[in-house]
């Protein structure tokens, strides 16, 4: 089959990946939809066995930092639009291990824009680079994070190659992994853990519900403004401790605990030096510009992701055990 499109989305099997390659399989079936993905310890296949037989979906692992494996498949599949998502994301690994990150964020990042150029070779009608990124770096995560959009705007502005950048909130929803925040307090709460809350809790973040941020990724990808940047935000502030308490008493009433069951477990902890206090994206430009804005209100998103944990207590079993990895 001739397919329309032929998308390439790195880091498919990811948290944020998975909601985008589902809408771009289910929503274009005229697209042939190829995800890479390295599948590292936060990829799971699984996030995906509901669209893994459809006909214009195609799995391959691969390392984004391989450069002969990527210029193969961009010429196997006749890839013509690439959506970079592949990436390491957890900031305290990050200060444990800069290495791997700049290895992954910045090189895998190279080795795409560099495979993208020479595969295309400069014939970009029709051509796109997506890359999501993050936001105010202010640790080696997110300064390397930050490093990598350098290079997609260098090769949009000196080879012309077609790019724009996107740049998100704090993410939550179904299927992320338990070393995040949200899935991973709603798990110790399951198991009657300690909830940690880093200083007083008074952080403040902006919360996005994944798959509005999918949504949003959509919209981008068809309708952007080539070199431009995007940000992605929830319009939705949370202080920290808000958040943990709004997410006890959604466990608790789901579980059928009584109001307060649960309030036990938060542990106030020494906070990071590295700490954001105030991590919020202005989305007003993507609103105004191309339409968008979130579909859930947190206290309906928050129901949802819970709901959706409860219902799939195997796959976080076998997340925290690692068997899907093995």
């Amino acid at each position: 089959m001739k397919y329309q499109r032929n998308v390439l989305i790195t880091g498919g099997a990811g948290f944020i990946g998975s909601h985008v390659v589902r809408l771009f399989v289910n929503k274009y079936p005229e697209y042939q939809i190829i995800n890479v993905d390295k599948l590292t310890y936060a990829e799971n296949p699984e996030n995906l066995m509901d669209i893994q037989d459809k006909p214009n979906y195609r799995f391959i692992k691969a390392d984004v930092c391989n450069y002969q494996t990527i210029c193969q498949i961009l010429s196997d599949y006749k890839v013509d639009r690439i959506i970079h998502l592949a990436a390491e994301r957890h900031v305290d690994r990050s200060i444990e291990n800069p290495f791997v990150f700049t290895q992954t964020n910045m090189i895998g990042t190279l080795s795409l824009l560099l495979a993208a150029k020479n595969y295309w070779q400069d014939d970009y009608t029709g051509k796109l680079f997506y890359h999501l990124s993050t936001y105010d770096p202010q640790s080696p995560y997110s300064e390397i994070k930050d490093s990598s959009d350098h290079f997609v705007r260098a090769f949009y502005d000196m080879y012309g190659l077609p790019a724009v950048l996107t740049n998100c909130s704090n993410n939550y929803g179904p299927y992320q992994f338990p070393e995040k925040l949200i899935p991973l307090s709603i798990t110790n709460i399951l198991n009657g853990k300690p909830l940690p809350v880093y200083g007083k809790g008074e952080h403040v973040s902006d919360w996005l519900y994944v798959v509005d941020h999918a949504r949003a990724v959509d919209l981008i990808f068809h309708k952007g403004e080539l070199g431009d940047s995007y940000y992605i935000g929830g319009f939705n502030e949370w202080k920290n401790i808000d958040l943990i308490k709004a997410i006890i008493k959604t466990v608790d009433r789901l579980s059928g605990n009584p109001e307060g069951t649960s309030d036990h477990l938060i542990t106030y902890l020494t906070d990071r030096t590295d700490h954001d206090l105030h991590y919020v994206i202005d989305s007003t430009k993507l609103k105004n510009e191309l339409g968008w804005e979130p579909s859930l209100q947190f206290e309906e998103g928050i129901e949802k992701t819970v709901r959706w944990y409860l219902d799939n207590k195997e796959w976080m079993k076998n997340k925290t055990s690692g068997e899907y990895n093995k």
